[in-house]
């Protein structure tokens, strides 16, 4: 049995439970969003009325994000844009200011894994990477800060529960969520008193993913005696459950929690 079979990932969309509108009007730009957990985060912040930029980094899954949109009860538009490039921020910033005039809602969600023993991880598998996790992360925020609006603007990094507590084989991964674990840290300093931001993360447990699926049958081997000690239950995450933390920290009423990393594993990882 496949990977992505076992997990039940066939067909399956999880839609989120209907929302108070709570906000309506934001304009929410989340990378990496055509399925996965990026998805789950475009569906939750539109049940909730933001409109948002679904992103997708090759033509190929155009197809995809135009599913997504499909499934929004908000004005959304699908944006085509490698993260691992250089202009790619500029474009999902650039097409939602077209759009909409401003920036409310940064979501960093795009990433990258490689799982392969340490004497296997190749200086491609770096770049790769580094690029699309760290430096992605870096260049969208920097791009949506002239954009972004002043007072009441969210910018959430998604990290992982590796950039704290890795497992084996994902030595460049969890080095690059650690990266932006880092960024998170230091933003939530640096922008608030000049942009009137907060800046927070969440950090996912294992989740079911198509990403998580394509990790293979040794990680998986790996991984499962791991999930199984998962003190809230023995299984992985619905992308759904994290979606919800994020949206939580877009909310108005979250204005004061600035530099909060929030880790949504089921007790899986505490810090």
């Amino acid at each position: 049995m496949s990977s992505a079979r076992r997990l039940g990932l066939i067909n399956q969309h999880i839609s989120p439970v209907m929302a108070e509108r709570t906000l309506s009007g934001k304009v929410a730009i989340v990378s990496g969003s055509s399925s996965g957990i990026g998805a789950a985060i475009v569906r939750e912040l539109t049940a909730r009325g933001a409109h948002t930029v679904v992103n997708y980094p090759f033509p190929g899954l155009k197809a995809e994000a135009e599913a997504v949109i499909a499934s929004l009860p908000s004005p959304s538009i699908a944006v085509e844009a490698d993260m691992g490039t250089l202009s790619a921020s500029q474009t999902l910033v650039d097409a939602a200011v077209l759009q909409w005039g401003k920036v409310d809602i940064v979501v960093n969600c795009v990433a990258l894994a490689v799982n392969k023993p340490f004497e296997e991880q190749t200086l491609e598998d770096w770049d790769r990477l580094v690029n699309i996790n760290g430096r992605g992360t870096f260049l969208l925020t920097q791009a949506s800060l002239a954009h972004l609006t002043k007072g009441t603007g969210r910018i959430v990094n998604i990290v992982s529960i590796s950039g704290r507590g890795p497992p084996p084989n994902q030595t460049i991964y969890a080095g690059t969520k650690g990266m932006v674990d880092s960024f998170t840290k230091c933003w939530a300093k640096e922008l608030p008193p000049k942009y009137g931001c907060t800046v927070n993360a969440v950090s996912p447990g294992p989740t079911k993913t198509e990403g998580f699926a394509a990790a293979g049958e040794e990680q998986m081997r790996i991984l499962q005696p791991i999930i199984d000690q998962t003190p809230v239950g023995p299984r992985m995450a619905e992308p759904d459950e994290i979606a919800f933390a994020v949206a939580f920290l877009c909310e108005e009423r979250a204005r004061w929690i600035n530099g909060a990393h929030i880790v949504a594993s089921g007790g899986l990882f505490i810090d």
